[in-house]
């Protein structure tokens, strides 16, 4: 597994909508003085049946409002086929010469991890072999297992690490997997289940980060205790390798190697969300590496460390600017961890942000953003420490990542898409310089109607703040538009144009327009575009937001009656402050998996270990902050608020579903309408199966219908 933050950082708090009081209380306790300010502090509790009763009758008032408007059926119709078509896209997956892919469908709810060789995988009907039936498993074991990766050991990767997650939860059962037999390993590795990290340290032994006893877990709710399993010994037997301090937000391994055989293992000591300490495992134990805070360990190429960069660095006499990558040889590291000495490999500009850094057998493939326009380069060392640099040709508006490589050869799968363009699957080999198409998904909507333009609004500091627009090209500018706002604004995440099946099927298709905003606190612009709102600075991004909305409706591409927003996880806290703060500016506001009581976030699932990212009220002028734009704090009673669909789920241990409880509970003794729905599996997504992600695509789709349509 990559790092928790890299991890954490790519995806694990994204909600992709397109698509795909007092002083804190000690975590367990609730003090007389919290629960009369907190009225609702018991829907904290997490399934206990008088919650669940509640969330049932919730559940029962909203799916009897949404489900019984005309819309929805056939946006639930439509989200079902678009989910379950077997023309979708099969991700692919290099793993010891062969394409692996996870696939689900109406009779694979839980879903088939399957193979195919390159060369068919290319073809339009690739012949699949099954590796793993997970709902033929489920059945069996009679558990609710559902699919959360693998990890394979480098080489060969035919021993893999499977982990399965019950219900769709971030705590997940770890065993080892032959590809080559096809079967679960006799007498194998199983790691029972735990929010759990693992490396291979060789071919018998794991490093494995979990909570071995009580207490060793962290606040965040994370292990910081790492120890070395041997091959058919016992969990009691392993023997301790690194500890961290219980206030960390984690510890973990990960092995890197390179295609050359070169290999090293690290212990990534997470000491807030943004900063780690880094150790090198040696024969001798961990030896600590001076890397800086804020950083990120990507790969290994050619014997050479490569690091992005999230601070300015000043090390060997240089200074290397945040947002930059660097290479470190490994020969020189191992020597003297302490005095390293850098190359850079890529600086980007102003404008431009890092994305991917990915290792071949012998390149460096990096994806990245200019002006929020996808690039890819390919980096190649040199013999004396240097590296050459060319870039592959992509389409302008367009989103590029890298899905897969490998280290045995220079092969690359990388995905184009964009908001009017179906995404495409190319393979390159990187030392040749060509993109060329593997597959690319049919068309899901008609796009022929509508353009994508990109604008730029003014913040109230006078910051420039770009945002896509994709409308029919024969919009009325009248201020009639029906218009989804869509933003994130957090964790250096870039929100980039992506194609979307359900949002063009469910929304353009029928007139609606769609806005995409690059507001501070992401990674668009690299480190300082995301420093800019952190902590006590985030009002910033609240402004940010609001400014777009404001252009929007100046441009009379829509107007207040018309405009919904859209976010998830931490832009369903987005959502929240902006009910709070502009309800004047909207008639609809879809809250997803939210963070909301910011007074109380650090009390509940994963909360402790997003402190650097909001601050904690353990901080006076940190919590003073937090008071003033905590959602659940600041919803009133009086005020003329659009009626907001706040959404969660009961399996999510990251964010929590207690947040988005509690708001709907607060908003209801306040006398203001709402609708509240909890899906039951899913962990921090829209649900574990296609079916239930359809079933909530529809019901947002429906209430947008409702709030935003004439």
């Amino acid at each position: 597994m990559r790092g928790l933050r890299s991890v954490m950082r790519r995806g694990a708090l994204v909600v992709v909508m397109m698509l795909n009081g007092g002083l804190p209380v000690p975590a367990g306790a609730t003090s007389a003085a919290t629960a009369v300010e907190d009225p609702f502090l018991w829907l904290e509790e997490w399934s206990s049946p008088r919650v669940m009763e509640w969330v049932h009758a919730e559940n029962a008032k909203t799916l009897g409002a949404l489900e019984q408007d005309p819309s929805f059926q056939p946006l639930f119709d439509q989200a079902l086929q678009i989910a379950e078509a077997t023309d979708r896209l099969p991700t692919p997956t290099l793993l010891g010469g062969a394409v692996y892919n996870l696939w689900q469908d109406a009779e694979h709810v839980r879903g088939l991890w399957r193979r195919t060789t390159l060369s068919d995988y290319g073809t339009a009907a690739p012949r699949w072999q099954t590796v793993l039936d997970l709902d033929d498993l489920a059945a069996k074991q009679q558990a609710n297992w559902f699919w959360h990766g693998v990890h394979c050991r480098q080489p060969d990767q035919t021993r893999c690490l499977i982990s399965l997650s019950d219900g769709g939860e971030d705590a997940v059962t770890i065993r080892e997997f032959d590809t080559a037999a096809g079967a679960f390993v006799e007498g194998g590795f199983v790691l029972p289940k735990g929010k759990q990290n693992v490396a291979w340290l060789d071919a018998d032994t794991l490093l494995v980060a979990r909570e071995w006893e009580p207490g060793t877990l962290t606040a965040s709710g994370y292990p910081y205790v790492v120890k070395r399993l041997k091959r058919g010994d016992s969990l009691d037997q392993a023997v301790e390798v690194y500890r961290g301090v219980p206030a960390d937000v984690s510890v973990q391994p990960e092995t890197l190697e390179d295609g050359e055989g070169h290999r090293v293992t690290l212990l990534l000591r997470g000491i807030s969300f943004f900063e780690q300490a880094f150790s090198l495992v040696t024969p001798d134990g961990p030896v600590a590496l001076a890397l800086p805070a804020k950083c990120a360990v990507e790969a290994l190429v050619a014997g050479r460390l490569v690091v992005s960069l999230n601070e300015a660095w000043r090390a060997d006499g240089h200074l290397f600017p945040a947002g930059a990558i660097v290479a470190l040889n490994l020969d020189a590291l191992t020597a003297d961890p302490v005095h390293l000495r850098p190359t850079l490999v890529y600086a980007p500009g102003r404008r431009a942000a890092v994305d991917q850094v990915v290792a071949t057998r012998g390149t460096l493939v990096v994806t990245s953003t200019e002006n929020v326009r996808g690039r890819l380069g390919v980096f190649r060392p040199t013999p004396h420490g240097g590296w050459r640099h060319v870039n592959l040709p992509v389409p302008d508006m367009s989103t590029v990542s890298v899905v897969t490589s490998e280290l045995a050869s220079d092969r690359v799968i990388v995905s184009v898409t964009g908001f009017l363009m179906p995404t495409m699957l190319g393979l390159t080999d990187t030392r040749g310089g060509r993109l060329v198409r593997l597959k690319q998904l049919p068309e899901k909507f008609d796009a022929s109607r509508h353009t994508v333009e990109q604008f730029e609004a003014r913040s109230n500091d006078g910051t420039r703040i770009p945002y896509f627009v994709v409308r029919p090209k024969a919009l009325r500018f009248d201020g009639t538009a029906p218009t989804i706002l869509n933003a994130y604004g957090g964790f250096q995440i870039s929100e980039t144009p992506v194609y979307s099946p359900n949002t063009g099927k469910l929304w353009l298709e029928r007139g609606g327009v769609f806005v995409l905003a690059n507001i501070r606190g992401g990674g668009e612009f690299g480190p300082a575009w995301h420093e800019a709102g952190l902590k006590t600075h985030r009002q910033r991004i609240y402004d940010d937001f609001a400014a777009v909305a404001r252009d929007l409706i100046e441009r009379k591409i829509t107007s207040p009656r018309h405009l919904g927003i859209q976010g998830g996880s931490n832009g369903g806290l987005l959502m929240g402050v902006e009910f709070c703060q502009h309800p004047e500016l909207w008639h609809g506001v879809d809250i997803a998996v939210p963070l909301l009581d910011m007074l109380r976030f650090e009390q509940i699932a994963a909360g402790p270990s997003w402190v650097g990212e909001y601050g904690s009220v353990a901080d006076p002028e940190e919590r003073a902050f937090l008071a003033s734009i905590s959602p659940y704090n600041n919803v009133r009673s009086g005020v003329d608020y659009p009626r907001p669909l706040v959404w969660t789920t009961t399996k999510d241990d990251r964010v929590g579903p207690q947040h988005a409880r509690k708001f709907a509970a607060r908003l209801g003794a306040l006398g203001v309408p709402y609708y509240f729905y909890e899906v039951t599996e899913g962990g921090h997504a829209a649900g574990a199966n296609l079916r239930e992600q359809a079933h909530t695509r529809a019901l947002e789709m429906a209430y947008f219908t409702q709030q935003l349509w004439p």
